[in-house]
């Protein structure tokens, strides 16, 4: 500060008004600033300036005073606020200070907010003054004050469906609260602008109407006569009058008047074989018409009857089962498929309709008798009767099953099985050395089962005095049991029969028939005749007591299944039928009940199902809380189409002609029929062309190409294979075919033989039966008359509905005659026999000691011809000899004079002359000797003298040579020209 003046009391008061500065300078700046402690402010979205409430002022007491204005002063920078420090972590805000003296300031937003990314923001602020001096020294702070801003958010979104179409189903004639809810939303931050206050339906004249919640609902009752569907757009906007971007389309569909029923599901199920569990009713629900339920129960039924013996299951024989089921142990199968090995059955009907599941069927006229034999089963050991049976309700005469009976004289039954009034009886009298007293003797079982028409399998475990019964794996307890003495002791044979009884002189004409076969004692008859289906009939030494092995035994293939989820198993109650061909579906809530039905599938585990249709049905009982508006849900109908299987084709190839020694097929381990044998199974399949091979096919203009046939190797089990003889039936006495019984046992096969060949049965794998018929060897034990032999394998499936092709194999016998037997007889060499060509035969590994000596041992026939001959060429070498030592002089003359002629030694000659054949081609016959002269010198002679050696070149397969040397053998001429007499 500075003081003008040039008088005393101005310097006077220059020195005090100093002395004051000097003083004041040593306080400036003691305080900090000061502002508020809170502020809220509010900023709109796309704008910078902040409105505060309170507005941003900082106070410092340090600021200074202003004197007289007769003094100029110059005022310093203490108590001036220099700026606002904002804190906090990405802040979107800034501070700037208006006026340092007064200490206003101002809050802007560095970029543009945005209200739906962040409504609001808070943070704190501080004041700073510019501290002493002009360096800023001794700075000031003021206290952190809390800072509120609130964005405000401008109407800049349209509203947006939640979906993209809306879609609802109503019933005609009646008038709804509420179709469905259409649904709109703002993307806008403030309630004002993100609210949808209004919907609105753009499309006119509808009967339709939209209220400000987006509920729909008809104006008038809708008729499915006059329209099926109905199309609405419908636009909303929100608060702030802005309309929807994109309106949504509504479809409402009309329909009938509701009737209770099933809905939702396809009458025709396909299935494909080998493809596991197939869902049955996948969209299926109740349709209730919105009555209330109390609880809902349906029964699904698949009709099985058809098929097989009641269901679809594997059709391999009945011993061959038992024996998958673990029951093989002394099994014997009385109504086997009629073969050369069983052929007791061939005279029976059959039902052949049913996938070679072997059915009999006995119309009341028709009985077997079992061979002697087949059975050896004692009543004083336990055994076991098991059979399918179908039968309904018949006469009141009895209907046997099964029956031993004496073979003559008498009528004594010893045990029999027979249907009487729908009632299953086992009868089985006592052994003639028991004591004699009452005993057990028919069991009683009162069976539906017994007359419902329907297939069901029987167990019946005999052990006497007691006889346990199981019809289709459920044990039955007989409600009566009569007692009877023992049969007196006899020496009577007894006859065991299916599906009558043999006794003699009956006395009933009326159900009795005259068997063609003489019997001795009297009137053979049958009586007791049964008149329905059986199959399966098995004897078994022993008890079958194991309840997996009586299921086994009877268990479909296929059937109904359900798998539930936990959350809805434990809102209904699922019940099966022991064969699964019937499941009742019990619940309450209407929702669970659906998925449960959803849920139900149908499941074939056959590799090879029986193709055709399986018919559902659908029995349905509601309750309602009222009983007498409670709805009728009709029986809902339909049917599972199993589609045909790939049919396999079964092929056997190997090794089908082939020749050995004599002496092999007279070893001990005879010849092997089938070393190189290979059973292959195969399917084909139509595949579709991909689009790339259809393009390139395109340009063919070909119509007929669309689909590819592709053969896939494929692996299954045989249950047969059958070795006939091909020609006349095997001579027990010197020949046969054997294999390896240990090899049998070890894969669970069973061989029966006779004179036209041998039968493997048993169900197991391809590579297996491989094996073993690998080992199939036949010998022979006098092969002198013997030249071939032929063989035919064929294998099966499935109790032959797969059947493989013919694979014939032919051996042949090579004989080998005594080396020093033929040197001996060299001179009479049977020339004339056609040589035997064996291109087509394998003599692999066969060494033979001279390849000349390999000759067809003639038949008798031929050997009288040889005879014959041999005298006839002697008579001409005697005539040759006489007209030779005539002549000898002359000739010698004429010899020495022709030095290229030939010279014939008679000293060995061997003249073969052939009387069977004839003189063909006389002019081709010469062709061919100049041809033969012209290449080699005295080869004319080899010609004639050399049959062995062209017999070896035959076998080597010089056809044409061959028939050039007997040619030239049937032309034999002699010249006497060069002959010296």
């Amino acid at each position: 500060m500075r003081v003008r003046g040039n008088t005393p009391f101005a310097s006077a008061v220059g020195l005090v008004l100093g002395l004051l500065c000097a003083v004041e300078a040593a306080k400036v700046n003691k305080h900090k600033p000061w502002i508020e402690t809170t502020y809220h402010g509010i900023v709109t979205e796309n704008d910078d300036k902040v409105l505060l409430d309170p507005p941003l002022i900082a106070l410092d007491k340090d600021a200074p005073l202003r004197y007289a204005e007769s003094f100029e002063v110059t005022l310093t920078e203490e108590g001036e606020i220099c700026g606002f420090r904002i804190h906090g972590q990405n802040v979107p805000f800034e501070a700037v200070v208006l006026d340092k003296s007064t200490g206003e300031g101002v809050l802007r937003a560095k970029d543009k907010l945005d209200c739906e990314l962040q409504k609001e923001h808070t943070f704190t602020i501080q004041a700073y003054d510019c501290g002493e001096g002009p360096d800023g020294t001794n700075m000031k702070k003021s206290h952190k004050a809390t800072v509120h801003i609130q964005v405000n958010d401008i109407n800049e979104y349209a509203p947006v469906f939640k979906e993209k179409s809306y879609k609802a189903t109503v019933i005609e004639g009646k008038k709804y609260d509420s179709i469905l809810k259409v649904e709109a939303v703002d993307a806008d931050c403030s309630f004002q602008f993100s609210q949808i206050c209004n919907y609105e339906i753009v499309t006119p004249d509808v009967p339709f109407t939209v209220d400000k919640d987006g509920f729909i609902k008809n104006t008038e009752k809708l008729s499915y006569g006059k329209e099926r569907m109905y199309k609405l757009t419908v636009t909303a906007y929100d608060c702030g009058k802005n309309r929807a971007s994109e309106d949504v389309l509504v479809k409402i569909s009309v329909k009938p008047t509701c009737k209770p029923s099933w809905q939702g599901f396809n009458k025709r199920i396909e299935y494909e074989p080998g493809t596991g569990s197939l869902a049955l009713f996948p969209s299926m629900h109740l349709e209730t018409c919105d009555e209330p339920i109390t609880s809902i129960r349906a029964n699904i039924e698949l009709e099985t009857n058809h098929i097989g013996k009641g269901c679809d299951r594997d059709t391999y024989s009945e011993k061959s089962l038992h024996k998958l089921c673990g029951a093989s142990t002394g099994t014997v199968e009385l109504l086997p498929a009629p073969s050369s090995a069983a052929n007791w059955t061939v005279g029976l009907p059959t039902d052949n309709g049913h996938d070679s599941d072997q059915v009999f069927e006995f119309n009341g006229t028709q009985a077997i008798k079992v061979p002697e034999g087949m059975v050896s089963t004692s009543l004083k050991e336990p055994f076991t009767i098991s059979v399918w049976m179908r039968h309904g309700p018949g006469a009141h005469e009895k209907e046997t099953i099964l029956c031993n009976s004496d073979k003559t004289e008498m009528n004594r039954h010893h045990y029999s099985l027979y249907v009487h009034n729908c009632r299953l009886i086992m009868l089985l009298r006592q052994d003639p050395l028991e004591a004699e007293n009452y005993k057990p003797a028919e069991f009683h079982w009162k069976l539906d089962q017994a007359c419902d028409k329907e297939w069901h399998h029987y167990v019946l475990n005999i052990e006497f005095p007691t006889v346990s019964l199981f019809v289709d794996g459920t044990t039955f307890e007989p409600f009566l049991v009569t007692e009877d003495y023992p049969l007196h002791s006899s020496k009577i044979e007894s006859q065991l029969t299916i599906g009558a009884c043999w006794q003699d002189n009956s006395g009933h004409d009326n159900d009795t028939e005259s068997v063609s076969e003489p019997t001795s004692g009297g009137n053979a008859k049958m009586a007791q005749f049964f008149r329905g289906n059986l199959a399966g009939l098995m004897i078994r030494s022993g008890k079958l007591e194991n309840k997996k092995v009586i299921d086994c035994l009877y268990t479909c293939k296929e059937g109904l299944d359900v798998q539930l989820p936990e959350e809805i198993a434990s809102a209904v109650k699922v019940e099966f039928n022991p064969n699964q061909s019937s499941l009742t579906v019990e619940g309450d809530d209407i929702y669970a009940f659906d998925k449960v039905m959803q849920h139900i599938s149908y499941l074939n585990s056959r590799q090879f199902p029986t193709p055709g249709i399986r018919h559902l049905r659908i029995s349905t009982t509601v309750k309602c809380f009222n009983e007498e508006s409670c709805v009728s849900v009709p029986d809902a109908e339909g049917y599972v189409m199993v589609l045909q299987p790939e049919e396999p084709k079964i092929s056997l190839s190997g090794i089908d002609h082939f020749a050995r020694s004599a002496a092999e097929f007279e070893s001990q381990e005879g010849v092997t029929l089938f070393p190189e044998l290979r059973i292959v199974s195969t399917i084909t399949r139509e595949v579709e062309a991909d689009a790339e091979s259809e393009a390139a096919e395109g340009t063919d203009d070909d119509p007929t190409v669309q689909e590819t046939v592709v053969s896939e190797e494929i692996m299954h089990n045989l249950d047969t294979c059958e070795v006939s003889v091909v020609g006349d039936e095997l001579n027990g006495e010197h020949e046969g075919l054997e294999v390896d019984m240990s090899q049998l046992q070890q894969h669970s096969l069973e061989m029966s033989s006779s004179n036209l060949g041998l039968v493997i049965t048993g169900v197991n794998t391809m590579a297996n039966y491989e094996q073993v018929l690998h080992l199939i060897r036949y010998k022979n034990w006098h092969t002198e008359a013997l030249f071939d032999r032929k063989f035919k394998l064929v294998c099966s499936e499935l109790n032959g509905r797969y059947i493989s092709n013919d694979f014939k194999v032919e051996v042949n016998v090579i004989h080998t005659a005594n080396p020093v037997e033929q040197a001996n007889n060299a001179m009479v060499q049977p020339n004339f026999i056609n040589p035997v060509h064996h291109a087509s035969l394998d003599l692999s590994g066969h060494n033979l000691v001279n390849a000349h000596q390999a000759s067809v041992v003639p038949s008798a026939a031929t050997i009288v011809i040889v005879v014959c001959v041999s005298f006839l060429v002697f008579m001409i070498i005697l005539g040759v000899f006489r007209v030779r030592a005539a002549h000898q002089g002359t000739m010698r003359d004429q010899e020495s004079g022709k030095e290229n002629e030939m010279d014939w030694d008679d000293s060995a000659l061997t003249i073969t002359v052939n009387p069977m054949e004839t003189y063909e081609d006389q002019h081709s016959s010469e062709e061919e000797e100049e041809e033969e002269e012209e290449s080699e010198d005295g080869e004319e002679e080899d010609d004639i003298t050399s049959a062995e050696s062209e017999s070896s070149e035959d076998e080597e397969g010089a056809e044409p040579e061959d028939q050039q040397a007997a040619s030239r053998q049937q032309q034999l001429e002699w010249d006497d020209s060069t002959l010296t007499y």
